[in-house]
């Protein structure tokens, strides 16, 4: 079985190649790029979605991982939660939904507040169906501090550190990461189905 990611996200396909041993081929290089609706309620759900879709265009010859992510802050009642990628609107980017978060977070009135990421992981191959995921709990900040990394990383502290993601290097996110937790997760689960 050949291993797909199923995202066209480049910040994602750069960290799962990373984490992965494994070579990961992201799906547009196979199928082209199309759109998959993501209407699920949960991160499970929508990453579900989009490895299911995949997995039918390509078939039994492999194994397609997606994953869902997003950050949540109880502050906002975990806004923008399942939809941190579309948070400022539909076609937006990264910064859009970045500068979003920063202008509501000073609106509440504070300089940092709780926060956290989940990462759903989903697989899917003629085997089954596997979710797992991962967290990583911290703080926002209403600022954004250094260039690395993607999404909201500029604006999170991860718990234990005081640097935020887009200071820290990648070494040091990989490890603490919410989609490397459930990454960690998911890699044994893929490990015996491409051995099958």
């Amino acid at each position: 079985m050949k291993l797909v990611l199923a995202t066209g996200n480049k910040g994602k396909l750069r960290e799962f190649k990373k984490m992965c041993e494994d070579e990961v081929i992201p799906f547009s290089d196979l199928l082209g790029e199309f759109d998959i609706v993501e209407d699920g309620d949960t991160f499970a759900q929508n990453a579900l979605i989009k490895a299911r879709a995949i997995y039918e265009k390509l078939g039994e010859e492999y194994l397609v991982i997606a994953d869902d992510s997003g950050i949540s802050l109880p502050i906002l009642n975990g806004a923008p939660g399942i939809y941190s990628a579309r948070y400022a609107g539909e076609d937006v980017t990264d910064k859009d939904n970045l500068y979003k978060l920063v202008d509501e977070v000073k609106a509440k009135g504070v300089e940092s507040t709780p926060a956290y990421y989940t990462a759903a992981i989903a697989i899917v191959c003629k085997y089954g169906e596997y979710v797992v995921h991962g967290w990583m709990h911290g703080d926002v900040l209403a600022t954004t501090r250094g260039d690395k990394g993607f999404g909201y990383d500029p604006m999170f502290v991860p718990s234990g550190f005081n640097e935020t993601l887009g200071e820290l290097d990648d070494s040091v996110k990989s490890e603490i990461s919410h989609r490397g937790k459930a990454l960690a997760l998911a890699k044994p689960i893929i490990g015996m189905l491409m051995g099958k």
